[in-house]
């Protein structure tokens, strides 16, 4: 069943979220030692959570649009009593005071977290190989990667163990590993969605956004956590999109442009696979055949967005990071001098992806090479926007492959963090400029796994992108 189809047999009592948990908690149980998508099932907080929505029900209550339905949550989101770790040793045994926001609006809506997921240590990396915790495999095929850095998440939708899920995107983080899984995963605008409570990587650059196993379903978790939250000073003052009433409105007239740079068109970007390039220009074919007008465009500045991305990002976290001295948080090593124990601890608590992406953004922001390096990233920055809002004087929404292969081998690229980095090419553009993008899966590469086609919208154009989705899948995107 859909989340939808589970919360309104939920809602109508026709099935308990009780007996809903327990399936997906038997799912859990045959296969999670395989995949290990999870840091922590909460099953316990999650009977409570279904217990509390069936007597809703009983008492002749509305428990909400996600009444019972299992919900996997990335572990970089503040729960209140509830290991949040980031798959970080500096944060092993570090319980929130507080929910993030998000958390409270899924709560509100009656969804029930059957446990907090894995991901690369702080959302820093592209194949959720780097958590302190051990990797997730892809469900699909255990010998491959899931995506990153929100791939527990990924794996749990697409293993069966939850209904839906939520993960964080700062370069690609939801939406490469949906492609790489065969769900669905969107991006919304940067500020449609509080960031309140999400453990900062990038802060010019996260969101939260849903993962599902439909469009309809993704849209209506996009529903229920968009909107203005005054303690995120980021979030936009009234906006209320409305994603699950675009869906259905078809394509006919709607302007589409195929980004030549991430295409497979001239100047486009080295490293796109030529399976992953044909699905894409089917999924155009099908816009075409539903009354959509193609276009190609061209925005050159897409192919400096990655090497603008890894100054901008890592000079956010070097500084977001610092708060992890072993005074205020998690793990401290004791040592002789103050000075020495923030050294030892921060040591011994950050991976090597974090401890390289902490020297690169130091490096970038230190005197004499600040406006050699990080200067020129935002310079790349705002021309991206430019270009952007150019083609979208154009066009309606734009689209590309999602990333530039289907799912890889663990282990194939560890040792070399620039073919790690490439996989978010296709998707790093829509974070640089705060604009929403989508990925539908959209059929299936040489290998046999999903290939993930992404829906670009402008800024405040999240519902258009699920509008688009929804046409994709019905041509046969769907799982």
């Amino acid at each position: 069943m859909s989340a939808l189809e589970i919360a309104a047999a939920v809602r109508s009592g026709e099935r308990a979220a009780v007996d809903v948990l327990d399936e997906h908690l038997a799912r859990i149980g045959a296969g999670e030692d395989e995949i290990h998508a999870f840091n922590l099932v909460t099953a316990d907080e999650a009977r409570a959570q279904a217990e509390a929505v069936d007597a809703a029900v009983a008492a002749g209550d509305d428990p909400g649009p996600l009444a019972g339905v299992p919900l996997a949550l990335k572990d970089n989101m503040c729960t209140r009593g509830i290991p949040t770790t980031c798959s970080s040793k500096i944060l092993d045994g570090w319980h929130p005071p507080y929910d993030a926001t998000v958390v409270t609006r899924l709560w509100e809506a009656g969804a029930v977290m059957v446990g907090k997921t894995n991901l690369d240590e702080f959302a820093m990396g592209s194949s959720t190989e780097n958590s302190a915790f051990g990797p997730t495999r892809n469900p699909l095929d255990l010998s491959r990667v899931p995506g990153g850095s929100s791939g527990g998440s990924a794996a749990s939708v697409a293993a069966g163990f939850a209904s839906v899920a939520i993960g964080s995107d700062t370069g690609g983080s939801i939406r490469q590993p949906a492609a790489f899984c065969g769900v669905v995963g969107m991006k919304p605008t940067y500020g449609a969605v509080s960031r309140y409570g999400l453990i900062a990587f990038a802060s010019s650059l996260d969101q939260i956004g849903p993962f599902a196993a439909d469009v309809a379903d993704a849209a209506a978790m996009f529903d229920v956590i968009a909107g203005h939250d005054p303690l995120d000073s980021t979030s936009i003052a009234e906006y209320r999109p409305a994603a699950t009433a675009s869906l259905g409105r078809g394509v006919s007239g709607l302007r589409v442009g195929v980004v030549r740079e991430l295409c497979g068109g001239a100047g486009s970007m080295p490293g796109l696979s030529a399976d992953v390039v044909a699905r894409t220009d089917e999924a155009v074919d099908v816009l075409r055949g539903a009354g959509a007008i193609i276009e190609e465009v061209s925005v050159p500045s897409c192919t400096l967005g990655l090497s603008a991305y890894y100054l901008v990002a890592p000079a956010e976290a070097s500084s977001n990071l610092a708060r992890y001295d072993g005074v205020r948080y998690g793990l401290r090593v004791d040592a002789p001098t103050t000075g020495e124990m923030n050294t030892a601890s921060r040591t011994a608590g950050f991976g090597p992806e974090v401890k390289r992406r902490i020297m690169l953004g130091t490096y970038a922001l230190s005197a004499g090479y600040y406006d050699a390096f990080y200067g020129k990233a935002l310079k790349v920055r705002t021309m991206m926007m430019r270009e952007f809002a150019a083609a979208y004087d154009e066009v309606d929404v734009l689209i590309t492959p999602t990333a530039p292969t289907t799912a890889f081998p663990l282990g194939e690229r560890t040792a070399d963090p620039m073919a790690m980095y490439v996989n978010d090419v296709c998707t790093i553009p829509s974070n640089l400029i705060g604009q929403p993008a989508i990925s539908v899966p959209f059929g299936v590469g040489d290998d046999g796994l999903p290939v993930g086609v992404q829906v670009m919208a402008p800024a405040l154009g999240d519902a258009l992108t699920f509008q688009v989705g929804a046409v994709l899948e019905a041509a046969g995107g769907a799982r």
